[in-house]
């Protein structure tokens, strides 16, 4: 099986281990990895700040840049949503104002190929268990788009659950936003900060050496809050401890 990896802005300007995390899963569990360099932003942060029109580039972009894969996978739910739940909007909105159908038809064939990284693993390739060792406590933080928008549910902590040494640990509040929200964050500082303070305590109380999730926009955040908290618990996105090993370990 041959597919695409689609990387995201944040993961290839701030967090490059995870794209090459992508890369060393997928190739172990037998599937050839492409990384078009056309690809470029999928236009999540002009769209969630009113700019539709102006993201409508990237929605062509995005079709011509993986017009030859089958599946494109991306370790950010956040992304995966944009794609799936906002360009089908765009591409209506488009063709309700008399453009033509051009955008509707872009993101026709973009929606059913677009999957975040853990529902690839588990719906199409139809695994579980990775071969994934990470011998430490783990608390698991479900992201708002993953969870309200792709519905990704248990896929997550199944395959959390299959890690060889991994301690899984309940995160109380799970499905309480942790405050990013993109330009939200921006926009809503005060607020943004004292929900981040609330994630933050709710993982700490676990005692879990790290905190994972399946979108590095709102690790970063956690990350931020937690490292003002003089924390010592580290953020690590899902794909880094799936890709781990005894023989390839996480450091």
């Amino acid at each position: 099986m041959r597919v695409a990896l689609f990387v995201t802005c944040v993961n290839d300007t701030l967090c490059p281990r995870t794209g090459q995390a992508v890369v060393r899963l997928l190739e172990r569990l037998g599937v050839e990895v492409d990384f078009p360099q056309a690809q470029s932003c999928c236009g999540q942060p002009q769209f969630n700040t009113g700019y539709r029109h102006e993201t409508e580039p990237l929605v062509r972009r995005f079709d011509a840049a993986f017009a030859d894969y089958e599946y494109v996978v991306t370790p950010s739910g956040s992304c995966a949503a944009m794609v799936r739940d906002n360009y089908p909007r765009i591409g209506a909105k488009a063709a309700a104002e008399g453009r033509g159908r051009a955008l509707a038809e872009a993101a026709g064939r973009a929606v059913p190929k677009t999957y975040e990284l853990t529902e690839f693993l588990v719906d199409v390739l139809g695994v579980t268990d990775v071969g994934a060792w990470f011998p430490y406590a783990v608390t698991y933080h479900p992201t708002c788009h993953g969870l309200r928008l792709l519905g990704l549910g248990e896929r997550p902590l199944r395959l959390l659950e299959r890690v060889r040494g991994l301690e899984l640990r309940e995160l109380p509040g799970a499905q309480e936003c942790c405050g990013f929200g993109g330009t939200f964050a921006v926009k809503n500082a005060a607020v943004s900060a004292a929900m981040g303070a609330d994630k933050g305590r709710a993982i700490e109380s676990t005692g879990a050496g790290a905190v994972c999730a399946v979108d590095n926009s709102c690790l970063l955040h956690i990350g931020g809050t937690l490292a003002r908290r003089g924390s010592s618990v580290r953020p690590v996105h899902i794909a880094e401890i799936l890709a781990a090993t005894e023989e390839e370990p996480y450091v």
